[in-house]
């Protein structure tokens, strides 16, 4: 497994574009300040759906994993648990039944969720706490999203130049079909976001994610 400095020393050869360093500062802004707002709304959400899932599977309701940040830092991201408690040791019995092409492993009917894990991942509820994430500065509101370890072994340039930029809650991805699109076209999404993104752009890509979520667009 390669280090996080490894991971950065090959990000790809087409960086991220040179923009205002004000860019980046009011990039930031809109995360500390939506981000707040956020969660102050989502909190209830949030400790209803932790409540439910300790009634129902009588485990710890939060859930951390290691994912690959910008530059290839590395970071605990923290979610809602939507599987069974030893989930991650069960990943090879469960290999062949996987829904997606390159270093991705996805099924769309997980055997490993518990009895809330579809409706939460399907609703987005299991995501909301990374907005901690967001808040300490390990993430964005908007830019790809955080990729495991051991998919970004795996990347070429093309797909580790999404490393170049802040890691996020939402993206491009996430507002045109999410699960539903190939590994390649996610990974073009991801570097035209990386060749487009300005602080409105981030605005409204989050704007564009309240009715993708709505609709559960790819959500599984």
């Amino acid at each position: 497994m390669r280090s996080s400095s490894a991971v950065s020393a090959v990000v790809g050869s087409r960086r991220a574009r040179d923009v205002p360093e004000y860019w980046h500062a009011g990039k930031r802004a809109i995360d500390v300040v939506v981000g707040t707002l956020l969660v102050l709304v989502t909190i209830p959400i949030v400790v209803l759906a932790a409540l439910a899932i300790i009634c129902v599977t009588g485990g710890t309701p939060f859930f951390a994993q290691e994912r690959v940040g910008m530059h290839g830092r590395r970071f605990r991201m923290f979610k809602l648990r939507t599987m069974v408690t030893g989930a991650h040791d069960m990943r090879q019995s469960v290999m062949h039944l996987n829904e997606v092409d390159g270093p991705v492993f996805k099924i769309r009917n997980d055997p490993r969720l518990h009895p809330l894990g579809r409706f939460l991942r399907r609703t987005s509820i299991d995501e909301l706490p990374n907005l901690i994430n967001v808040m300490r500065g390990e993430m964005s509101l908007v830019g790809p999203r955080p990729a495991l370890p051991t998919e970004v072994e795996h990347y070429d340039a093309f797909a580790r130049r999404r490393l170049s930029v802040p890691q996020g809650v939402t993206c491009l991805w996430q507002i045109n079909g999410r699960s539903e699109v190939s590994f390649e076209h996610w990974m073009e999404l991801d570097n035209r976001y990386v060749d487009e993104w300005t602080p409105l752009h981030d605005l409204l890509i989050v704007l564009k994610t309240i009715p993708a979520v709505l609709r559960r667009d790819g959500a599984h």
